[in-house]
C-alpha cells in the first residue's frame, strides 16, 4: 500500500520548484492534492502536469481571506487535511544596510505570518494524527551575507514549529521542519540578484557543500513525504536539514 493512500494533503506555493515536486511525490504515494499559490497560469499548468489526484485553489497566504477560501474548499471537497505542508516562501537577498519597511514587511508577511495563519486556518479540518510541515531554511542556523530579513523569517518558523508541535500534540497532530540548502528551484532566480551575482553565490555554496553540488526539489519532496507518513510517526518539533551537509561537516 502506498504511504499516504486516500491522505489529503495541502500544499502552499505548490506551482513550482519544492512545492511541486512535493506534489508530484505526494500522489505518487497515494494522496489527493491541494496545491495552491497566486499565478493563476502557473496554478493551470501544474494541475494539468499532476493529473485528476490535483486541485488547485488560487490565492496568497498572505491574504486571511484567501486562506478561508481555501480551506472552506477543501472542506466542501474532501472535509479534512491529513497532511499540511506550510511551503510558501520568498527570498530576495538584500544587503542589511539597503533593507527598507517595504522589503523587510514583505518577507514577514509572507514566510512568517503567511505561514503561521496557513496552519491556524488548517487547524479545525486537520485529522487526529495529521502532519503539518513547515519550509525553512539552512539560514536559520548559519550566517550568510546579505539575508539578514530572510533569515530571521525562517529563524521565526524553526521556532513556531517547537510551540506548535508542543502545543497540538494533544490532537495527536505532529508539526516538523525541513531546512533545504540552496536548491535548484525557480526561487534560485528571485534573490534579487544579477545572473553573474547569482552563478557567484551558487558556485560558493557548491565550494562549501561536502556533496559539491546543488539540491534538487525531488531530494526535498522525499523528505517531506517521509515526514508526512507513518514512517515518521515519533517525530515531532524536529528539523531534518536537507543541505549535502553544508552547515553539517
Amino acid at each position: 500500500m502506498s504511504k499516504l493512500n486516500n491522505r489529503v494533503a495541502v500544499i502552499t506555493g505548490g506551482s513550482s520548484g519544492i512545492g511541486l515536486a512535493t506534489a508530484q511525490r505526494f500522489i505518487a504515494d497515494g494522496a489527493q492534492v491541494v496545491i495552491t499559490g497566486r499565478n493563476k497560469d502557473a496554478l493551470d499548468a501544474a494541475v494539468a502536469e499532476l493529473g485528476e489526484r490535483a486541485t488547485a485553489v488560487c490565492g496568497d497566504v498572505a491574504s486571511l481571506e484567501d486562506l478561508d477560501r481555501l480551506f472552506a474548499q477543501v472542506q466542501a471537497q474532501f472535509g479534512r487535511v491529513d497532511v499540511l505542508f506550510a511551503n510558501a516562501g520568498i527570498a530576495p537577498f538584500v544587503p542589511f544596510d539597503a533593507v527598507t519597511e517595504a522589503h523587510f514587511d514583505s518577507l514577514f508577511n509572507i514566510n512568517v505570518r503567511g505561514l503561521f495563519f496557513t496552519v491556524q486556518k488548517a487547524l479545525p479540518l486537520l485529522s487526529e494524527g495529521a502532519s503539518v510541515i513547515l519550509n525553512a531554511s539552512v539560514v536559520a542556523q548559519s550566517g550568510i551575507a546579505n539575508t539578514s530579513v530572510y533569515s530571521a523569517t525562517k529563524a521565526a518558523v524553526r521556532s513556531l514549529a517547537r510551540t506548535l508541535a508542543a502545543e497540538l500534540s494533544p490532537h495527536g497532530i505532529r508539526v516538523n521542519v525541513v531546512s533545504p540548502g540552496l536548491i535548484d528551484t525557480p526561487l534560485v532566480g528571485k534573490l534579487g540578484l544579477n545572473q553573474d551575482e547569482i552563478d557567484a553565490f551558487g558556485a560558493n555554496v557548491v565550494q562549501q557543500t561536502p556533496l559539491g553540488r546543488l539540491g534538487k526539489p525531488e531530494e526535498i519532496a522525499a523528505t517531506v513525504a517521509f515526514l508526512a507518513s507513518e514512517d515518521a510517526s515519533y517525530f515531532t518539533g524536529a528539523d531534518l536539514v536537507a543541505d549535502g551537509g553544508m552547515i553539517q561537516v
